[in-house]
């Protein structure tokens, strides 16, 4: 099978739930997904760079792009990864990470992606499963920058880094408690 026959079999997911280091780690365990790319979002500004992004001023948020397989692992199973391992209850902020930047939103890519999303958030609402309200914001996805090289793999290369070791690898913990069927086999990525 030719490497565009096998792209075109792919989907585009675009989230934003506060540090996109927390969620490309996340993501880049799970089985199906073969990309996970960080960078900025929904913003006004182009070629928007890290320092610009972090002072809240440029509109855009932290947001990793996910290329996955369909067939391996749904758009709605990567929502309840998203939904797990974020705050969607919280404004502009996930933790001591505060403002826009860090908001919770998902950039929709097709038409199928906005109903999943906007019935996820129904249907978790009527379930209660948070304490308050979801503040998720869906959008259609405008331009996806990616961020600059250094914060790509960035838990991977900085694992032992007191950010990482107290803010990104419980999200991770708590992934594997609760998802651990969908990770990646040891060792395989």
């Amino acid at each position: 099978m030719s490497d565009d026959k096998e792209h075109s079999m792919h989907e585009t997911a675009i989230l934003g739930g506060g540090c996109f280091w927390c969620l490309e780690a996340v993501f880049d365990l799970i089985d199906g997904v073969d990309e996970v790319v960080p960078g900025y979002c929904g913003g006004h500004v182009e070629l928007p760079s890290y320092r610009d992004v972090c002072t809240g001023g440029t509109g855009h948020a932290e947001v990793v792009k996910i290329v996955f397989d369909p067939a391996k692992v749904s758009y709605r199973e990567l929502l309840d990864v998203f939904f797990t391992i974020h705050d969607p209850t919280t404004v502009d902020r996930q933790g001591n990470d505060v403002g826009s930047q860090y908001r919770s939103v998902i950039f929709t890519t097709s038409e199928a992606q906005l109903h999943t999303a906007l019935s996820t958030i129904e249907q978790l609402g009527e379930q209660r499963v948070f304490p308050k309200a979801i503040v998720t914001r869906v959008e259609r996805a405008p331009r996806f920058w990616p961020a600059e090289p250094e914060h790509h793999d960035y838990y991977v290369n900085n694992s032992d880094q007191p950010y990482c070791q107290y803010v990104v690898a419980p999200k991770i913990s708590k992934f594997r408690s609760r998802f651990g069927a969908r990770r990646w086999p040891e060792g395989s990525r």
